[in-house]
């Protein structure tokens, strides 16, 4: 059974078919799906999926492009809602210095943070890094209240993974590794042991080939797979076991959610 790392079941683009979803999920092999806040309403959302199905888990913070929306509450609502049993990493948080959505300066501001705060909360943290290498190594070497955590939809080169591996932290591989374009993406999955490799779809987002150019979900998470079996010379079940183990290790899942 796989776990789909990184979703966003709660965005308007699943409405109305979520039983569909994870039914589909479920004749794929794709047994728990991690859905993921992008700020404090869809947090709350994230939490109520969560609750109402045994086999989706939520995380809750704030994204990049939603940094200048932080306000003076912002931060203790999400710490009560991590509280949830459900609730089971921070982010997903980070920069996006590819949309700027909002200002760098505030971007940086409230990645450090939340970082700050997921570590108060001894939670691990879900990593947004667009056009922002540099950056996200820099503040996460400096992070003091480190509680672990992934680069979520890597997109850097193979001297990026290992400085984010080297800290601790794990690389969460979505359905780009399928494209052929991805040579960069596939040296690093080709380099880094699989025992520090996750799978995620980032859907409705990023779908796989011979997906693309449809809404992505948690079953198509199966091609990413496929394609880091191909890559890293391994079976296709090897890969589903190990990154599973994986995400339960770095979330601090039980095992018994597959």
């Amino acid at each position: 059974m796989l776990i789909d790392s990184h979703a966003h079941l709660e965005l308007s683009e699943f409405d109305g078919d979520i039983e569909g979803v994870i039914q589909r999920a479920k004749e794929n092999g794709v047994g728990c799906i991690i859905t993921v806040g992008l700020n404090l309403e869809d947090s709350r959302k994230v939490v109520a999926l969560a609750e109402r199905y045994d086999n989706i888990y939520a995380s809750v913070g704030v994204h990049p492009h939603d940094a200048k929306s932080v306000d003076a509450t912002t931060y203790d609502l999400l710490g009560k809602l991590s509280e949830n049993d459900k609730v089971v990493a921070y982010g997903e948080i980070g920069l996006d210095f590819f949309r700027n959505r909002s200002p760098r300066d505030i971007q940086i501001k409230r990645f450090g943070e939340q970082l700050e705060l997921a570590g108060e909360l001894g939670l691990p943290v879900i990593i947004h890094d667009r056009e922002a290498h540099r950056e996200i190594v820099e503040m996460l070497k400096e992070w003091k209240g480190h509680s672990g955590g992934v680069i979520h939809c890597f997109s850097g080169d193979y001297d990026m993974a290992r400085k984010c591996l080297d800290m601790g932290f794990y690389i969460s591989m979505p359905g780009t590794i399928t494209y052929r374009k991805s040579e960069t993406l596939r040296d690093v999955v080709r380099r880094v042991l699989i025992d520090r490799l996750l799978v995620e779809t980032d859907c409705p987002f990023l779908s796989p080939e011979p997906k693309r150019g449809k809404r992505n979900e948690p079953a198509n998470v199966v091609y990413t797979a496929r394609r880091i079996a191909q890559v890293k010379g391994l079976s296709f079940e090897d890969v589903a076991r190990v990154t599973s183990e994986n995400t339960r290790n770095v979330f601090r899942m039980k095992a018994a959610v597959l």
